[in-house]
């Protein structure tokens, strides 16, 4: 006659063989405690403590790092192809992240006091009506840096 129960059990133990080690690391636990409790002299205690609790203890920690580092197994992978596809679905099987920023529309921005110079659709120049556009020659005349925020680039060379 089979035993289905037989079978899943040893199956249990294939997938997750932390559980036994913390069931073990358990009972070895409460044996020690028991094993204490019973004992009102702490040099009757200590054999307890050293034969049964902190050997249950390190086999609670191992099955427990078991139990967490458990290896992926079939039943994740439908799951991984599933979140690859809705990711080839969602961006149209190409890289929403561009390699580089477009060009801006216009010559880079400065403002008059400013030590950076922005693209025109930058936010830190947006509705500044001091923002004036410049020219490789400004940049170097008033060593002026790219803007972190917007990183405009290089700026166009004077007169082009």
């Amino acid at each position: 006659m089979p035993r289905p129960y037989l079978r899943t059990a040893a199956r249990a133990l294939r997938e997750h063989p932390g559980w036994p080690v913390l069931v073990a690391g358990l009972l070895l636990c409460l044996l020690g405690w028991y094993g204490v409790s019973g004992e009102s002299l702490t040099a009757r205690q200590l054999p307890y403590l050293a034969s049964a609790t902190a050997p249950g203890t390190a086999l609670v920690a191992a099955g427990a790092l078991l139990l967490g580092n458990r290896a992926p197994g079939p039943r994740d992978r439908p799951a991984d192809s599933r979140i690859d596809q809705l990711y080839a679905l969602l961006t149209d099987g190409t890289d929403p992240r561009p390699d580089t920023a477009p060009a801006p529309a216009g010559p880079p921005l400065a403002v008059p006091e400013g030590t950076l110079y922005h693209r025109p659709d930058c936010a830190l120049v947006t509705g500044k009506p001091q923002a004036v556009p410049v020219d490789a020659a400004t940049v170097r005349e008033r060593a002026l840096t790219p803007c972190p925020v917007c990183d405009p680039g290089p700026p166009p060379a004077a007169g082009g």
